[in-house]
Formats: structure tokens, C-alpha cells, sequence
């Protein structure tokens, strides 16, 4: 694992103000990400693990603090930077997948090569490789609705990696999938991770899958510290 750090976490906060009532969700959190590493990130349900995901990914902004991707600091950037550094370096997957039903497995895939600009034969050939990684090879021209849940899982994992970003966020990735499935995508996830290089930060409530991971913190009130 080198020691280049692709994802910082510094003094990181976030408080949600409703009239009078202010509720801390996160306090002072700080954490670093090396590139090739895998960390879990487990806690209770409802202590701010997706409200951290968004801040880490740049579709949230902590009341104070800084987050940084690959040397760049998120606040310092205009929204169509901070979309762009999105875009190249950062990867996202979610407990539901959140294909587009109306495209094929393939252009699921495609589509964030070619928000980036990337030529169509190219972008199709990068995507189709991918999705023959991942075993849906036979799936390319089938819609989200014709794939059962692992491949439609299976076929968000690519998506997120067909950027080949420096770290993918993932926010409960097998929470919707059967025990056997959950365990084929973070199998996969992890060989993709030695193959391609990218870091992994997954939240999950599996303590099981998560002890997989290179490294497991644990948010309890609103704080990360090692497990124990």
C-alpha cells in the first residue's frame, strides 16, 4: 500500500440547526486515506455515517473543517470543479443501485466516461471490459429491470470503477442484497481494489464484511475512533 493520501479528513463537523433545536451529527472528526486502502466505517444506525459519506464525496459541506481528494482542498473549489474532481477521482455506490432504467447494463456504465468526455467507441469498449470483470458479459444490452439484484449490484460496482477513480465511497453497497450475493460484491470489490489500485471507504452495519477491510473505525457520537 503506498503511502500517498488520496482522501483527508481535518476538523471535520456538521451541525443541523432547526429553530432553536441544533443537533451535532459530526464533531471534530479527523481521518486519512491511503491509496490502495480499504476502510470500513460502522456505527449505529442514524450516527451520521451517510451524512459523512456525502461530506467526504462533496455533495454535502461540513459546518467547519475540510475535506481533501487527492491534494485538492473541496473548499477551495467552485461547484463545477468540485463536480469535475468528483467526476475523475471519486467513485459512488449505494445500497440501491441507482441505474438509469431506461439504458442497457453498457450504457449505465458508459455514461460517467462520457460525462467526461471520453470518445463513444472508447468509452463502450472500457465499459463492456469492465462489465465482463464483474461477470455480466451476457448482460451488456439488458436493462436494470431484466438483471436480477447481485447483477444489477454487480453492474453499479462498475460503474463506479470504470473511471478508474482514486477511491470509491460506498454507503451500505450489500445492504439490499441476500447474504450470498452481499458476499460475491465485496469479494469482487476487494479483487478490484488489488487489481485497479483504487481505496474503498464503505459504510456498512456488517461487523462481518467489514473486518475484510485493511482497516474498520467506528462513528459514535459523532466521533471515529478504532473499534473496542
Amino acid at each position: 500500500m503506498s503511502d500517498t493520501v488520496v482522501l483527508r479528513a481535518t476538523n471535520v463537523a456538521k451541525t443541523y440547526q432547526e429553530g432553536t433545536l441544533r443537533t451535532e451529527v459530526l464533531s471534530d472528526l479527523n481521518f486519512s486515506l491511503a491509496r490502495s486502502e480499504t476502510l470500513a466505517i460502522v456505527g449505529a444506525s442514524g450516527s451520521g455515517k451517510s451524512t459523512l459519506l456525502h461530506i467526504l464525496g462533496g455533495l454535502d459541506t461540513p459546518t467547519s473543517g475540510e475535506i481533501d481528494v487527492v491534494g485538492q482542498r473541496m473548499s477551495a473549489l467552485s461547484d463545477r470543479a468540485r463536480g469535475e474532481l468528483r467526476n475523475r477521482s471519486l467513485g459512488f455506490i449505494y445500497q440501491f443501485h441507482h441505474l438509469l432504467p431506461e439504458f442497457t447494463a453498457l450504457e449505465n456504465v458508459c455514461m460517467p466516461l462520457l460525462i467526461r468526455g471520453t470518445p463513444i467507441a472508447q468509452a463502450r469498449r472500457e465499459a463492456g471490459d469492465l462489465l465482463a470483470r464483474v461477470g455480466l458479459a451476457q448482460r451488456l444490452e439488458h436493462k436494470p429491470g431484466e438483471m436480477s439484484g447481485g447483477e444489477r449490484q454487480r453492474c453499479a460496482v462498475a460503474r463506479a470503477l470504470v473511471t478508474r477513480p482514486a477511491c470509491v465511497l460506498g454507503d451500505e453497497p450489500t445492504g439490499n442484497l441476500d447474504e450470498k450475493n452481499a458476499a460475491q460484491v465485496y469479494a469482487l470489490m476487494l479483487e478490484l481494489n488489488r487489481e485497479v489500485g483504487t481505496s474503498f471507504v464503505l459504510v456498512t452495519h456488517d461487523r462481518s464484511l467489514a473486518r475484510r477491510m485493511d482497516r474498520m473505525l467506528e462513528l459514535h457520537g459523532g466521533r471515529l475512533a478504532e473499534p473496542g
